[in-house]
């Protein structure tokens, strides 16, 4: 068995028991009079996979934090899979649960599923990942991350890296999932905060679908190809890491014959920031499940929330005194 197949039957594990110490059906609990007490929030989460360590700390705290809000959580894994996906929020639909979350795979072709969620009066929540979509009145609010400035706090990074001065900069990106927001945000930002500076050319840009192994390969194929990278920017740990193995193979020191900057913030890509072999880390909060179990309890009472419900994320450089980051947890 794969470790990637292990964490997943891990996780699935986790799921079912939180469930079954939660409850997993819609009966009314009894009072001592024998009157039906308020029926149970049920909240059905269709999460996309789990392709990284980020991924799964995203899905332990969106089950620990079901658990502790007392909700009914009925949880989908998508196996990276749009089709899934939609087969779990249909199948959420079905069984009439109070409100849907789910971290979109891609930010579009979701606009059929959600106008059924619509027309059956199930509130939606996106989590991580946006859409795009004509009718923003198909879901109630996206929480997680803001990529574009994700992307900008990277390329801030990059122009303080490098004073001025008339020397070209050759960056290659790695960026995730072909369509999906994250990849699509934080290429916009990247490109925003460079755009001014002559000195910088993304000579390469490619897909790793923010996965360990493609990372590796992309890297492999890249260093083939060119012999004069400056710069790695990856869209995520898992890429990253993967870019690293395949930098070493080649004879090449990261973090000093390339800069590298990541994004997630994952225990294992801080530790190499430590060592040296990336030189800046911005984050991105995975522990998203409180925010979405009280969100979620804030809809189905009628209250009105904020449209988009932000992390806080930090950035980690080189320059730091590293010694203070806290563990990660993921």
């Amino acid at each position: 068995m794969s470790f990637r197949s292990l964490k997943k039957k891990t996780v699935m594990l986790i799921c079912a028991l939180m469930l079954s110490l939660a409850g997993c059906g819609r009966e009314p609990a009894a009072t001592g009079n024998g009157n039906a007490a308020d029926e149970t929030m049920v909240l059905g989460f269709a999460q996309l996979g789990a392709e990284s360590s980020w991924r799964t700390c995203n899905t332990e705290s969106v089950i620990k934090a079901a658990q502790e809000a007392g909700i009914n959580l009925m949880f989908e894994e998508a196996e990276q899979k749009q089709e899934n996906q939609i087969k779990a929020i249909r199948s959420f639909i079905a069984y009439q649960v109070d409100v849907i979350a789910f971290a979109p795979i891609v930010k579009t072709g979701w606009d059929n599923v959600l106008s059924e969620a619509k027309a059956a009066g199930i509130p939606v929540i996106l989590t991580d990942r946006t859409i795009d979509t004509d009718d923003e009145s198909l879901y109630t609010c996206y929480i997680g991350s803001d990529f574009i400035t994700e992307g900008l706090m990277a390329g801030d990074f990059l122009k303080k890296k490098f004073p001025q001065d008339n020397k070209t900069v050759n960056i290659v990106e790695l960026f995730g999932t072909v369509g999906a927001a994250p990849a699509l945000g934080r290429s916009e930002g990247f490109r925003e905060a460079i755009k001014d500076d002559s000195r910088f050319h993304i000579i390469c840009s490619q897909s790793g679908d923010f996965m360990r192994s493609k990372g590796k390969e992309a890297m492999t194929g890249i260093l083939k190809y060119y012999d004069d990278i400056d710069v790695l920017y990856s869209h995520n740990d898992s890429m990253t890491l993967g870019a690293i193995e395949a930098m070493e193979e080649a004879g090449i020191s990261p973090g000093e014959d390339i800069v590298i900057i990541t994004i997630d913030g994952e225990q294992e890509a801080v530790d190499a920031l430590k060592a040296g072999e990336i030189n800046c880390v911005v984050e991105c909060d995975p522990m998203l499940g409180p925010t979405i179990m009280d969100t979620a309890k804030k809809i189905k009472e009628g209250e009105q929330v904020p449209r988009n419900i932000y992390s806080k994320d930090n950035i980690y450089t080189e320059w730091d005194d590293l010694n203070e980051i806290p563990p990660r947890g993921y």
